[in-house]
């Protein structure tokens, strides 16, 4: 059996990404999907840490304008929708097996912790899979920008963006059937061409602390688990640090 070549890991998951093929809401089998493919990942000794988005439920900045709530009230609202995801979560992991905790940056002790960096690493140090809601706290920051900072803070090795396409690609590979796949590129690649991987505040993030990001698409079955076994899958940005000792990703 390979072993993993990453040691700690962010994973960031869309809110679209659990909606399934309605779009929106939590599809049950795509949860359950997800949470399996963590329980295996988990069980190889990779120190989890998930952030968790909200568009399945509520986005800020989209739904706000439609609606004529103001951009921070709208974000505020994008966080509490996190928050559902977040639980959702946890629900499913615990009922397999994996011990969690959510942290939310915002408040709300019936439901969850506080976010506190260094209670989040005592318990990943403990095994638990530690779920991250409610962005960095603050509106106009996406989650992109919180998964970012969640990474710096605790020590990750790479973030993991997890997608409903195979890649980066030059153009939108579902209008476009010219679209090239990019296997890797530099953070400034991405910044310069305009790329949709992560918002530029969170790309700028990673480039200035050399935190490599690997994009790749959710809904193929295993790939999470590719991706930490240091499998050619999807478009890495930036350069990908070696193993804990020190030798290179296979």
């Amino acid at each position: 059996m390979k072993k993993p070549v990453f040691k700690r890991v962010i994973l960031k998951l869309s809110g679209e990404a659990l909606a399934g093929p309605a779009g929106y809401g939590l599809d049950a089998n795509t949860l359950e999907m997800v949470c399996t493919e963590l329980k295996e990942v988990h069980d190889l000794g990779v120190e989890l840490a998930l952030v968790v988005g909200g568009g399945n439920i509520y986005r800020g900045m989209k739904n706000a304008t439609a609606s004529g709530v103001d951009r921070a009230a709208g974000d505020y609202m994008g966080m509490l929708a996190t928050v559902i995801n977040g639980l959702a979560l946890q629900t499913m992991l615990e009922r397999i097996g994996v011990q969690t905790r959510v942290q939310s940056a915002i408040e709300i002790a019936q439901l969850c912790e506080p976010y506190i960096r260094r209670r989040a690493i005592r318990h990943i140090e403990k095994g638990r899979v530690v779920i991250f809601g409610a962005g960095t706290g603050n509106p106009y920051f996406t989650t992109d920008t919180a998964a970012a900072l969640r990474a710096m803070e605790l020590g990750a090795d790479v973030i993991l963006k997890a997608t409903k396409v195979d890649g980066v690609y030059d153009a939108d590979p579902a209008t476009s059937k010219n679209a090239k796949k990019f296997t890797s590129l530099t953070y400034l690649d991405v910044l310069k061409r305009n790329l949709k991987v992560m918002d530029s505040t969170s790309i700028s993030l990673c480039m200035d602390n050399n935190l490599p990001i690997i994009v790749f698409n959710l809904q193929t079955r295993g790939n999470i688990m590719r991706v930490c076994l240091g499998e050619d899958v999807g478009t890495v940005v930036g350069q990908l640090k070696g193993r804990g000792d020190g030798s290179p990703p296979a």
